[in-house]
């Protein structure tokens, strides 16, 4: 066994807030932070920009506030002149002479911040009253493409722009806006059936919260690919909202782990009408089968498809013809433990393709050609690439966010697709985010650090600064007495660096002891320690130091984000290592001589609720404890998540039962105050209903919150101002 003493790295960084001390009084209020009506805007207005397609103008949203000018501007980059982006009053007339619209819907409609537009951007298409509307910019008339009682969904234009697509009762629509015609291309869907409609499950945990469209149109516009999702094996959920006089049911199909999966199959269907071609996945069990990614090669001849099984083992990209349907693997990524889903192929001109691979521990890009053979590992390094964010083919460069400055700031570079002259482009101490123009000359940053709100610049391509676009200097800050936040690095027992960040009270004495109030998540690959702006969660912390509080967040191994390696260890035994590295981390702190090492609580939402829950449970370190949407047994949450990380309940019985707080109640230790959403269709309330029931049978007291019509997050600002407020009283009182 390794030495347990934890090591702070040798020269820990502080980051202060660089302000005039006689102009920082002010101390923070929950009104401050949270009330609707009288909360003080600490993150500034960041400007919510797209480029357009020339590459050298983009699109700005203006505050609607602003009465002398319109809601979207076109403004020259380099320049910064701006012009208006379409004529409103024209776009209002046009609604207003469709039979049912009123003038109140038409004036909304022409001033909306974002449009759907086509490829050109030429045109617009708007969902609103459960029907499709259509407008050529700066045109006398508007369409309407669907006058019915039915609901459409999932609209989308056509590459070319000459049709829309659509999804009505779960079935796929096509409109042609030269003909004015309606084609109906899927004819079984239902409430079982969903034809280009992602059910819960798939939107959440693979396509991404929010994003239901399952379709495709091929790029020559003449097909679309589709997923068919039969929910018929999968068991439903109901969450009831108890707010209505007569109760409001909404059931869900929601695959617990271990249940049945839906059964999913990829077909394509021809945009002038026809039937469906399938493709083939006959290698593949239908029982077994998750389709996470889809696409198609430029050319339009071949489907793109990345198929795993249940337990996501192995992921394999897999080319179909579009015309028999007949697949080829052309790669297969494996793991001991798991494989992540990646982003589709980045395509170059000659069909080769980048993609992006964790298969040595950390996630980098390779180039292979149109048959699927390596060409090239084209980044390495005990670092990450988080995304690509453009490629410059005629120079030969790729663009993209990654970690090898930091891991807890990203940075943007390039390189070359033989792998070499990796360049850092972006150089500000701090986290970026940035959107290369398409013509690959220019890149807007948004950039924050820990102690700054996020600021957006214009840069040429080689990262000298062309214009701020906005500072955003976020003056209220000024006013307030704030704590110093401090980035460090610790080490665990066996020597992995764990990052961490600590708020101190603005009025530090070293020779005093303080409690601590540690924030973690602690989900594989989801740090919380960054080097970036932390809006409202920050203030609040920030508030507390102000009451005397240290604020201690502490990234344990798997959360790190220091690459797949580092998640790798809690394969199929959730809890146990996390709450290790985190006890490791506080006896570091502990060791620190201003730390009441008597009076330490944790908080966290989500699977940091389930690790509050853990600690409370497990750890005689934590006086106090706040669990918000905690899973409590991990046979309550679903299929994809679960099963990724700690496979099925049935292969895995002893891990499920070793991770799961709701087995371990009679174990509580400290002041527990429970939290969930009355109708979290996430992390079910069953959850802390199940934890609250072993609690009381222990005779264990604790607290318990409940709040309606709220999801797995608390959004309705005035409840988000009640629970901050309960929140606070609660560390007041038992920390």
């Amino acid at each position: 066994m390794k030495n347990r003493r934890i090591i702070p790295f040798a020269i820990a960084f502080a980051l202060f807030l660089c302000l005039p001390a006689h102009s920082q009084q002010k101390l923070l209020t929950i009104d401050d932070i949270y009330d609707p009506a009288k909360k003080i805007n600490f993150s500034g207005t960041v400007p919510n920009i797209r480029w357009l397609k020339d590459g050298r103008h983009y699109l700005v949203e203006n505050d609607p506030s602003r009465k002398d000018l319109p809601r979207l501007q076109k403004v020259d980059a380099v320049t910064g002149e701006a012009t208006r982006f379409f004529d409103s009053a024209k776009m209002q007339s046009a609604f207003s002479t469709l039979d049912g619209i009123t003038s109140e819907d038409a004036k909304e409609w022409a001033n909306r911040s974002s449009y759907q537009m086509n490829k050109n951007e030429t045109a617009i298409l708007i969902n609103s009253n459960n029907d499709l509307y259509y407008y050529e910019l700066g045109s006398e008339k508007a369409l309407r493409v669907t006058n019915n009682r039915e609901e459409e969904v999932g609209e989308t234009f056509s590459p070319d722009g000459h049709m829309l697509a659509f999804i009505r009762s779960n079935d796929i629509y096509v409109f042609d806006l030269g003909t004015k015609q309606e084609r109906r291309l899927t004819s079984d869907g239902g409430p079982k059936i969903l034809n280009g409609r992602l059910d819960w499950v798939y939107q959440e945990e693979l396509y991404g919260r929010g994003n239901f469209e399952a379709y495709w149109w091929s790029p020559d516009s003449t097909a679309l690919a589709y997923l068919r999702i039969d929910e018929s094996p999968v068991h439903e959920f109901t969450v009831v909202d108890h707010i209505p006089y007569h109760p409001a049911l909404e059931v869900t199909a929601y695959p617990l782990a271990g249940d049945p999966n839906p059964i999913v199959k990829l077909g394509i269907v021809n945009a002038a009408g026809g039937e469906t071609r399938w493709i083939d996945t006959s290698k593949y069990q239908p029982n077994d089968l998750l389709i996470v990614r889809v696409t198609w090669t430029p050319d339009s001849r071949k489907v793109v498809y990345q198929a795993q099984n249940r337990t996501q083992t192995f992921l394999d990209l897999n080319f179909a013809g579009a015309l028999d349907g007949k697949s080829t693997t052309l790669l297969r990524e494996t793991s001991k433990t798991w494989v992540e889903v990646v982003d589709n192929p980045t395509w170059l001109k000659d069909g080769s393709f980048l993609w992006q691979s964790v298969r040595n521990g950390w996630q980098h890009l390779y180039h292979y050609a149109p048959d699927g053979k390596l060409l090239q590992q084209v980044t390495d390094g005990k670092w990450e690439v988080r995304s690509i964010d453009g490629v410059d083919e005629d120079k030969g460069f790729v663009y993209f966010s990654g970690t090898e400055h930091s891991h807890i700031a990203p940075q943007t570079y390039r390189v070359k697709l033989d792998g070499t002259a990796v360049t850092r482009v972006t150089s500000t101490e701090g986290s970026h985010k940035v959107a290369v123009s398409p013509t690959s000359n220019l890149f807007i940053d948004n950039w924050s650090d820990v102690n700054t709100p996020t600021q957006t610049r214009l840069y040429d391509i080689d990262g000298k600064l062309v214009r701020v676009i906005d500072e955003n200097k976020a003056g209220p800050l000024r006013q307030y007495k704030l704590g110093k936040s401090e980035l460090l690095r610790v080490k665990t027992r066996d020597g992995f660096e764990m990052e961490a960040m600590m708020i101190r009270p603005p009025d530090f004495d070293a020779t005093k002891k303080y409690p601590v109030l540690e924030f973690t998540y602690s989900g594989p690959h989801a740090p919380q320690v960054k080097n970036t702006w932390g809006g409202s969660t920050y203030m609040w912390h920030q508030l507390l130091a102000q009451k005397g509080y240290i604020i201690w967040i502490c990234d344990n191994r798997t959360a790190s984000g220091k690459g797949a390696e580092s998640e790798w260890p809690v394969y199929r035994n959730f809890g146990e290592l996390e709450l290790r590295d985190l006890e490791d981390g506080l006896a570091w702190l502990k060791s620190q001589p201003y730390v009441d090492s008597d009076r330490i609580g944790i908080w966290g939402w989500s699977y940091g609720g389930y690790m509050t829950s853990s600690a409370l449970t497990h750890s005689q370190s934590f006086k106090m404890g706040i669990a918000g949407g905690t899973v409590s047994d991990w046979r309550n949450y679903d299929t994809i998540y679960t099963e990724r990380y700690m496979a099925t309940p049935q292969n895995n019985p002893e891990g499920y039962k070793k991770s799961s707080p709701v087995n371990f109640a009679k174990d509580l230790h400290g002041k527990l105050l429970l939290i969930h959403g009355a109708i979290d269709d996430n992390v079910h309330q069953q959850n802390t209903v199940q934890f609250i029931y072993e609690l009381q049978k222990a005779d264990r007291q604790f607290q318990f919150m409940i709040y309606p019509k709220s999801r797995h997050g608390v959004t309705d600002p005035l409840l988000v101002k009640h629970m901050r407020t309960m929140m606070t009283d609660f560390i007041l009182a038992n920390l």
